[in-house]
């Protein structure tokens, strides 16, 4: 079940709770990504936050938002770069992506299947691509104060499974949001000091986001290559027997 862009633009833009979720999964992401500069870069879902920090270095930006989740203009007081498609129908060329933000999409699926797919199509080689997806033994996917709360949480093993599946090679995993889902002004202010606790003690099982980094696999091809020659035109009249002509007589 997608929940709608305006619940996810209001929970992002104009809570506390949201703005800190934001600002900690964004920082995870440039850590993982400082930059994309000459890449071709998209976001799925809800990615629209974090791709911000590639703005005006990439040379092309995309934020695909679902149609039952709806679509908004993006980003604000530039020209837009979001559009609206079909979970497993992107308006875009095979091949053409460098760079893969997943963010709200995947987990809120009925069939994340046909997206991984679509990733993978869209992936050109050696493209990489980010899935966000709530942490199953997190506190995040056990409340429904945000956005995280909905849809299918995702153990290591289990994202790992279906992505190998789908024909990537799971990289390297992170977790954040180490803080409980609460507004409360305690949680709120430390917030910052328990990512860095989270992140320092390996306290892997307790964050309440899980990201994984993933390479699309292109399988080398196999088997002895076998060259056809021609070694020369073929001509109508081939395998006709060829006889002289003969003078004909009045």
């Amino acid at each position: 079940m997608h929940l709608d862009v305006r619940e996810l633009q209001r929970f992002y833009y104009r809570t506390k709770l949201g703005r800190a979720a934001q600002k900690a999964i964004r920082d995870q992401v440039v850590a993982k990504w400082p930059e994309a500069k000459g890449l071709t870069v998209a976001g799925y879902g809800f990615a629209a936050p974090m791709l911000r920090p590639y703005l005006g270095q990439a040379r092309r930006l995309l934020a695909l938002m679902p149609g039952p989740q709806g679509v908004m203009h993006w980003p604000v007081g530039v020209p837009n770069v979001s559009l609206l498609c079909e979970e497993s129908f992107w308006p875009v060329t095979t091949g053409s992506l460098d760079r893969l933000i997943v963010l709200h999409g995947l987990e809120t699926s009925e069939n994340p299947d046909a997206i991984l797919q679509e990733c993978h199509r869209a992936l050109g080689p050696g493209g990489r691509v980010l899935f966000i997806v709530p942490n199953r033994a997190g506190l995040w996917s056990r409340s429904d104060k945000t956005p995280f709360g909905y849809g299918r949480p995702y153990s290591p093993i289990q994202l790992d499974k279906q992505l190998r599946a789908a024909g990537f090679t799971p990289e390297s995993h992170k977790t954040m949001l180490f803080s409980p889902p609460s507004n409360r002004r305690f949680w709120l202010k430390t917030a910052n000091l328990w990512e860095n606790v989270g992140r320092k003690l390996g306290f892997f099982s307790a964050g309440g986001v899980l990201m994984v980094e993933a390479s699309k696999h292109v399988y080398a091809p196999s088997g002895t290559a076998v060259k056809d020659r021609v070694r020369r035109g073929l001509t109508i009249l081939d395998g006709v027997p060829q006889t002289a002509p003969t003078s004909m007589r009045e």
